[in-house]
């Protein structure tokens, strides 16, 4: 079942439309026998879980930290989940209002199908995780069922394998 995502937004100037291309998604990573949660559906439980939170640049540094981590190196993919939320934070920084802001489950919808590479997600990636927001958050916290509340359960769901 493919989803679409389009957000639009009409003032007194032309229509701003952003569309998220369609998606299917793709079930839990199999290793070994069990299944793992991935760094992709990690990120993409976060819509479900804090969807509508504007992108700041905290949000955008903790999704570059976990696109890195899925990949084997170091370069942000042009048009990728962690480009796109980093846009995304720099195009809200100026706005007033939270209405008029591009949301994380604009940036985070098919985030799985986005990376170029995907692995499950360990404890060392949700650390990683953790620690570019919290770098990034001018309160040194972390925004309650966020990007570093679904990278975590899942590291820890996956150390359990209760899955």
């Amino acid at each position: 079942m493919a989803t679409s995502f389009k957000k639009t937004q009409t003032t007194e100037d032309p229509t701003v439309e952003i569309q998220i291309p369609s998606f299917t998604p793709i079930g839990p990573l199999h290793l070994g026998g069990t299944q793992q949660i991935t760094i992709g559906q990690a990120l993409e439980a976060t819509v479900h879980t804090a969807g509508k939170k504007p992108v700041d640049h905290s949000d955008a540094a903790a999704i570059q930290a976990a696109e890195v981590r899925a990949s084997s190196n170091n370069v942000i993919a042009p048009g990728g989940v962690a480009a796109s939320a980093q846009s995304a934070a720099d195009y809200n920084a100026p706005i007033e209002f939270d209405e008029n802001k591009i949301k994380l489950a604009d940036v985070l919808a098919g985030a799985a199908g986005k990376l170029q590479e995907d692995k499950a997600v360990t404890k060392q990636d949700a650390e990683g995780v953790v620690s570019a927001e919290l770098r990034n958050n001018p309160n040194l916290s972390t925004y309650p069922g966020g990007v570093v509340d679904s990278v975590t359960a899942a590291a820890r769901l996956n150390a359990k394998g209760d899955i």
